[in-house]
């Protein structure tokens, strides 16, 4: 499993931009249910050849991040 923080506090914003982001930069990625929970925090789902990435907006955490089955470096490395 692979964890990438994106903001140390949650933003509705950059949670937005961060799922447009995957959407735009990993081919095949499939966009799946997007969870809403009382407090406000949001997990959007994809998935990727069979293996499960999940973008969290938590406000319990207190976190903008991303659990994800696939490393995901290679597709937003500069040098392509």
């Amino acid at each position: 499993m692979f964890n990438y923080v994106i903001c140390s506090e949650p933003d509705k914003e950059l949670f937005k931009k961060q799922c447009n982001a995957l959407e735009k930069h990993i081919p095949n990625i499939q966009k799946h249910d997007l969870l809403k929970d009382v407090d406000d925090s949001e997990t959007q789902i994809y998935s990727l050849n069979g293996k499960t990435i999940t973008v969290h907006n938590s406000y319990y955490i207190g976190s903008l991040y991303i659990e994800s089955e696939v490393k995901l470096e290679p597709y937003f490395n500069s040098s392509k």
